[in-house]
């Protein structure tokens, strides 16, 4: 497993990984869903125009299964960086998004002036709370009720590891 830039090469693996109901489900509404062509092709032009590159790519055995990012803040935030990634699914319990996020955290304080790195994971996603808390990041909050998510009500938590604890 290792992460690396994307390239239009990756259209059709990412696309592949990304139309999955299940992955849309536990994302923002930003993530398209049904995730088509177009999609793909959209967020490949805004990534790749990325510099540094903010959104990795996760490759298995020569073949995308999922992106990682790190979104820097701005303003007072501006010490924070927001972590957002998906696995394909037939990739799910194999350890490939803990090593994708230790890889990440790793490169984002190499390449970014910040202190602190964020993920929110969704309350129900318990499967992304334990993937963060193998990775070295630690439980901050939870804020119960406060997102919609597909007409459902959902608590946003809040992991966090930061430079000094590297």
């Amino acid at each position: 497993m290792k992460l690396r830039p994307f390239t239009m090469d990756d259209l059709d693996a990412m696309v592949h990984h990304a139309n999955n109901p299940k992955i849309a489900a536990m994302l923002t509404d930003a993530f398209p869903s049904p995730y088509t062509r177009d999609s793909g092709l959209l967020f490949l032009e805004r990534v790749m125009a990325q510099e540094p590159a903010e959104v990795l790519a996760i490759e298995v055995d020569g073949e995308v299964v999922g992106n990682i990012g790190i979104h820097p803040q701005h303003d007072v935030n501006r010490l924070n960086a927001e972590l957002g990634y998906f696995v394909g699914e037939e990739h799910w319990g194999k350890g490939i998004g803990t090593e994708a996020i230790r890889l990440m955290v790793k490169y984002a304080f190499d390449k970014f002036k910040i202190e602190r790195i964020f993920a929110r994971p969704f309350g129900s996603n318990l499967a992304s709370q334990r993937v963060l808390e193998k990775a070295g990041f630690i439980f901050e909050a939870r804020i119960p009720g406060i997102l919609i998510k597909t007409g459902r009500t959902e608590d946003e938590l809040f992991f966090g590891i930061r430079r000094k604890q590297l």
